[in-house]
């Protein structure tokens, strides 16, 4: 009872807070925002990185270390900040349904008297009341990935429409004679399972010779989609693919179909390139993963917040890079920091 009253009492919060903003600054849609600027044109726009105050602090909250992917993103935090003299605080919830755990923590950040805050909510609401707090105490937030904040000032991601997208383009590509495909999600609602699961299913529809047959919830846990993979290929054994909207979720399903004995038929991808991905394709398991480099992002976007603590008026949106990976060109994209980062400038450069 008590959770469903703290529960409650934030969801109150969060639109009022809402409310309050509304007038101020437009709801965030972080793929289709005007105000943006790619992270590679960050120095060329605004300088080399500026001198900070004394005694610069930041804090940051997670949605769960119990995902490669969060732990990835705190590696890079803690990287930049090392490079330039800034500590970092990283802490997460329990799960990534503990929404209520993650406001707690957000909360304590702010009290505790960081000077910037990055935070990668649960949802798209349950961290909406601590902007008015930070706010309150001149803390600029950064909304790094995945869920969107929509009143969110400062955005640091990726592009998750396009992840979808990339994915539906490999299979039009590969697979010219269509066929059957399914998609298994991530958490209900949340932006970035939307999103990517629209781009998948818009472009590949639209390719006239795809059916998407099935798109399941898998709330981004490996046995649930395992379980959702199996029921699926039980009644489409004629499916030649799955999307899963992030790595966990696509190797339970790669799991469930070398179950059914479809490994040499059944194409399967991800989303966010952790290493146990990197290491599947490589075996010949996973198809693929779309890589939105999360140790790359978190420098960016701690390079983002304290940009902002030194005073620089920042776009809304700093967009992050991403790649497809397959078993073609996985050793490009998984050398250490500074190659990855020369070869993501390069395709920057080049458009890509």
């Amino acid at each position: 009872m008590k959770f469903l009253l703290a529960t409650a009492t934030a969801a109150l919060m969060a639109l009022s807070i809402g409310s309050a903003y509304s007038s101020e600054l437009a709801p965030l849609n972080s793929d289709t925002e005007k105000d943006r600027i790619d992270w590679s044109q960050l120095e060329a726009k605004f300088g080399a990185f500026p001198k900070l105050p004394d005694g610069t602090r930041a804090g940051a909250v997670s949605k769960t270390l119990t995902n490669e992917y969060w732990r990835s993103l705190g590696e890079g935090f803690k990287s930049f900040g090392d490079r330039v003299g800034v500590p970092v605080v990283y802490q997460a919830a329990q799960s990534e349904g503990d929404q209520l755990g993650q406001l707690t923590i957000a909360e304590g950040l702010v009290t505790q008297g960081y000077n910037v805050l990055l935070v990668s909510p649960q949802t798209d609401s349950n961290l909406q009341p601590i902007m008015e707090q930070a706010k309150a105490a001149n803390v600029p937030v950064v909304n790094v990935n995945d869920a969107v904040i929509p009143q969110a000032e400062h955005y640091v991601g990726n592009v998750q429409r396009d992840n979808g997208v990339r994915v539906a383009k490999w299979f039009i590509k590969n697979r010219p004679d269509g066929g059957k495909v399914a998609i298994v999600e991530g958490q209900a609602g949340v932006y970035a399972a939307v999103q990517r699961t629209d781009g998948f299913k818009t472009t590949i529809t639209e390719a006239g010779k795809f059916e998407v047959v099935a798109s399941v919830p898998g709330n981004w846990d490996r046995q649930t989609s395992y379980d959702a993979a199996t029921n699926i290929l039980q009644q489409y054994p004629d499916l030649i693919g799955f999307y899963a909207n992030n790595d966990g979720m696509a190797l339970g399903i790669v799991e469930a179909v070398k179950a059914a004995g479809l490994q040499d038929k059944v194409a399967v991808f991800g989303t966010d390139g952790i290493s146990d991905a990197y290491a599947s394709i490589r075996a010949g398991e996973l198809t693929g993963t779309v890589d939105s480099f999360p140790v790359l992002t978190g420098e960016v976007a701690l390079e983002s917040a304290l940009r902002l603590v030194a005073g620089q008026k920042l776009p809304r949106v700093v967009a992050t890079p991403q790649a497809l990976i397959t078993k073609d060109n996985a050793d490009r994209y998984s050398g250490a920091g500074d190659a990855v980062r020369k070869a993501l400038l390069e395709d920057a450069a080049a458009g890509n």
